[in-house]
């Protein structure tokens, strides 16, 4: 993962420097009254406390109330979705060359941009951490993966508060966050119930967490968690499967927002572990692709396929 490819990104990010944006404060009603707005400068998170702009005597007749300015993104502040897919080569989907259809990418990619190379550690957490907090793996604390690490700086799997992750980074500015699926970045002495839970996606600006603890889960009755509360939805359940519900629950999550919030943009870091072993799709799934025969003439003659249509 190249620190400044990612960081470059993230501190766009934190000043809201999206393209078409003003780098000026934007202020929007009387300032002192609860419906106020203002951007942020981006010059410092978390934000400072604004100084009280009322005025305090010893009679409430002769004294004036103010309420601090509520933080908003910029007009325009686009929503931000991001997918991270667990041991999927860069030429599995058929955006990039592969074999495997993958139509909804393939039309989001005709209306975007798609990349060709790119940089990741070939281990979970610290890709992850990289990729959240826009810095090199050791700065994260991220130099080995979450289950091996060791009580030395750079390896202990701690995100320290000075490496700010995209969702603090957009929650202050004023974005509704969350995080769906698997969560390999709490240390794994934190990861119960009891905490304590700074080192936990809600603790890392992540306001809502529906998703895994650890490396790995079952898709049918996985180590499954709402914010730091554990879930069982799949008691009495036997159909239940975690990638199909996890795509349920973020779509309720984005219509929910747009429906209490339409003006606020949300970030939704969505990580599937149904690609990460064990697998277990569901027989729907499985009938579907095993209809296709995309693998009958053996892993070589895929090879040559998928590097075919990359060239």
């Amino acid at each position: 993962m190249k620190r400044h490819l990612f960081g470059l990104a993230l501190s766009g990010i934190a000043t809201l420097g999206f393209p078409g944006f003003a780098s000026a404060q934007q202020v929007t009603g009387v300032l002192g009254s609860p419906a106020a707005t203002t951007t942020l400068s981006g010059k410092q998170l978390p934000p400072p406390d604004p100084k009280f702009g009322g005025v305090i005597k010893q009679k409430a007749s002769e004294s004036q109330a103010w309420w601090a300015p509520r933080v908003v993104p910029p007009k325009g502040a686009p929503n931000v979705l991001l997918i991270m897919t667990d041991d999927a080569g860069f030429g599995a989907p058929g955006t990039f060359g592969g074999v495997i259809p993958t139509p909804a990418l393939d039309r989001i990619a005709k209306s975007g941009l798609r990349y060709t190379n790119f940089h990741s550690t070939s281990l979970c957490s610290p890709t992850r951490a990289a990729l959240i907090t826009g810095r090199n793996h050791h700065v994260a604390g991220f130099g080995v993966v979450g289950e091996a690490t060791t009580g030395f700086p750079g390896y202990d799997s701690v995100i320290r508060k000075e490496n700010g992750t995209i969702g603090t980074i957009l929650k202050e500015n004023g974005y509704a966050t969350s995080w769906f699926g698997k969560n390999h970045n709490t240390p794994f002495y934190q990861a119960t119930p009891a905490g304590p839970f700074d080192q936990w996606p809600n603790g890392m600006g992540f306001e809502y967490f529906y998703g895994f603890m650890g490396g790995d889960t079952s898709q049918w009755q996985p180590n499954l968690y709402r914010n730091t509360t554990a879930i069982y939805p799949f008691e009495g359940n036997p159909s239940w499967n975690l990638t199909t519900a996890m795509a349920d629950e973020a779509i309720q999550y984005m219509k929910e927002i747009k429906a209490v919030a339409p003006e606020k943009p949300f970030l939704v870091y969505y990580v599937p572990g149904g690609t990460h072993a064990p697998h277990h799709p569901t027989p729907e799934w499985i009938k579907k692709i095993s209809d296709m025969h995309l693998f009958d003439g053996g892993w070589n003659k895929v090879r040559e396929t998928i590097f075919a249509n990359q060239k």
